[in-house]
């Protein structure tokens, strides 16, 4: 069993390593942006974050007939 949690640790340090190989030796290396609103192609189908669609989605709209509480 402590063979395969240290095989298991070994395998996601050398994971880490080589994805941070770029951003810590080249300078002026950044972590991509991976996030759904900055998508160029999500953005030409329309598609954004579940909090932006959230947002959008609660705004009211121009069209709405307001209600009133008696």
């Amino acid at each position: 069993m402590i063979k395969l949690v240290l095989i298991t640790v070994l395998i996601v340090a050398i994971s880490v390593l080589l994805i941070s190989v770029k951003i810590i030796f080249v300078k002026g290396a950044t972590v991509p942006n991976e996030h759904v609103g900055s998508s160029k192609g999500l953005q030409k189908r329309g598609i954004a974050c579940a909090q932006t669609q959230d947002k959008v989605a609660q705004q009211k709209s121009k069209m709405a007939i307001k209600e009133y509480i008696k």
